[in-house]
């Protein structure tokens, strides 16, 4: 058993040892956590303490506490969308709405854009990731809620393949913020809501953002992705409401295949 923890705030004390451990990756994404039984051996602390504990890092989306007969605490690495949801509680507390997260992103993606064209290892690393989702792209044209999701990985593709993770980090959590919205809005949007002819002048221009950067051309890639997001960001909200909507950021932060009424 590990010395016994004598300081102030154990169940803090308790969460920060668990969080070094999922962020160094000793704990893996989808991990389930030791049982109750066994944390509080190895840290010789009371029961509500440890669920204390629990709750701290259950609120920084490090883990999913599921109760019941198939209980039990589910490891989650950080990742964008922590970012991207905790990004969306400090903006709408802000009265910021879903349009700043869109002319945000208009400044940063065509950065993200200019670093893919600018990789020596482009042709490997870069080219082929953004050619496999252009081409399910034009395949999925006539599918609106479809082709929306691959269109957003594509940009997110521009986003997490740009070579320099800090930005990657910032700018992805502006992607999942604007994703979890533009996803909600297509879903409830009627396909003749977008024309055919839009979303094929779109897969149009991502094809020539894919030969931009096949080519290294880092400000003419700039410059048309600038263009591209000011042309084509709509107003992913119901009934023109332009309000970060908090019920989607929530949905962000669920673990794929994770019930929505998860306790």
């Amino acid at each position: 058993m590990e010395p016994r923890i004598r300081v102030h705030r154990l169940a803090e004390q308790i969460a920060d040892r668990i969080r070094a451990q999922i962020v160094s990756g000793e704990l893996a994404d989808g991990d389930p956590l030791p049982k109750a039984e066994d944390l509080l051996r190895r840290y010789g602390v009371s029961l509500p303490t440890l669920r204390e504990s629990m709750r701290v890092l259950e609120a920084e989306g490090l883990i999913t506490v599921r109760r019941g007969r198939l209980g039990g605490a589910v490891v989650h690495r950080p990742s964008p969308a922590n970012l991207g949801y905790n990004l969306g509680l400090v903006l709408a507390a802000q009265r910021s709405d879903i349009g700043d997260v869109a002319a945000a992103l208009r400044q940063v993606e065509p950065a993200c854009a200019a670093l893919c064209a600018s990789r020596a290892d482009r042709a490997t690393a870069v080219v082929p990731r953004l050619r496999a989702l252009h081409e399910e792209y034009l395949a999925s044209v006539a599918d609106l809620p479809t082709v929306v999701g691959v269109s957003r990985r594509f940009h997110e593709a521009l986003v997490g393949l740009c070579g320099n993770p800090p930005l990657i980090v910032l700018a992805g959590a502006l992607e999942a913020l604007w994703s979890s919205h533009e996803e909600g809005w297509a879903s409830r949007t009627e396909p003749r809501g977008v024309p055919l002819r839009q979303r094929h002048e779109a897969g149009a221009e991502h094809g020539r953002i894919l030969d931009l950067i096949e080519a290294g051309d880092a400000e003419g890639v700039h410059r048309l992705v600038a263009a591209h997001l000011d042309a084509a960001q709509r107003n992913p909200t119901p009934a023109g409401s332009p309000s970060i909507d908090l019920t989607l950021l929530r949905e962000l932060m669920l673990p794929p295949g994770e019930p929505t009424d998860a306790a």
